[in-house]
């Protein structure tokens, strides 16, 4: 019990630490606040006219994807964190001070949430203002939000341990586009799974991505009347399985990354 009160009392500091961090750097609050603007006035008028959705509109059918694409970014900002520390030596100060191994990643990890908060508010009064409306009510709008901010928190873990693996910034940068865009795009972000041919409509269906977006879609209540039912299993029960998901992430990554910041020189 003292070890574990222990380690939480470390965590709080470290995350107390990186949201001060957060005031002292406001120039990436702002991108944070500003690319999901962008993208939601992008998608929404670029594309708004160019893809149908029977039965629906495509302004509500993209937000879902939208948030999903955006949080999922947002845990980049764990990985970049993670390899300036490490650039700059402050993970070796960190390594020689009395405190529990995980504080460090638990701290970064959790101080990080509060970039997907911010940006699902700013996405979310975007949305409104482009025509995106929540039709199930605000108890299963709060489900959706909780929902994407665990995967996020989850895949947070996911760009830790690429953090921890990498020398710069810039490569980390770099590598986790190599990692998101198949994920985000391949996916029903923009455009229906059954659209996609052959190999990548099964890629996208069963992509945890697909799932946390249609999830968000239901709980939203963005699915049109008259839609078919999807027919694989990951979209039946997309909330499921993105629960899955995000425990079998954090059961893989957060002991991976934890042994990687241990051994990280």
């Amino acid at each position: 019990m003292n070890s574990l009160m222990w380690a939480a009392h470390d965590s709080h500091v470290i995350a107390k630490r990186n949201v001060i961090k957060i005031r002292r750097v406001p120039e990436v609050l702002m991108f944070v606040l500003i690319s999901p603007i962008m993208f939601v006035l992008l998608f929404a008028y670029v594309f708004g006219n160019s893809i149908d959705i029977p039965g629906g509109s495509y302004r509500e059918f993209l937000i879902g994807g939208i948030f999903a694409q955006t949080v999922i970014f947002g845990a980049t900002f764990t990985g970049a964190g993670l390899a300036d520390d490490m650039q700059k030596g402050i993970m070796d100060r960190f390594r020689a001070l009395p405190m529990s191994r995980a504080a460090v990643l638990v701290g970064r990890t959790a101080s990080d949430v509060i970039y997907n908060v911010l940006s699902l508010l700013i996405m979310a009064l975007t949305g409104l203002l482009v025509g995106w409306r929540i039709n199930e009510g605000l108890v299963s709008a709060a489900l959706g939000f909780a929902l994407l901010l665990a995967f996020a928190y989850a895949f947070s873990w996911v760009m830790a341990y690429v953090g921890l693996l990498v020398p710069s910034v810039e490569v980390i940068n770099n590598a986790s586009f190599v990692v998101i865009f198949p994920l985000t795009f391949v996916a029903n972000t923009f455009v229906p799974a059954e659209n996609l041919p052959g190999v990548l409509r099964t890629f996208a269906e069963w992509n945890p991505v697909s799932a946390v977006t249609q999830a968000a879609r239901e709980l939203f209540g963005n699915i049109p009347p008259g839609t078919p039912e999807p027919t694989a299993w990951p979209l039946e029960n997309a909330v499921l399985y993105t629960i899955i998901w995000i425990f079998v992430i954090i059961a893989i990554f957060a002991p991976l990354s934890v042994n990687r910041y241990r051994k990280a020189r």
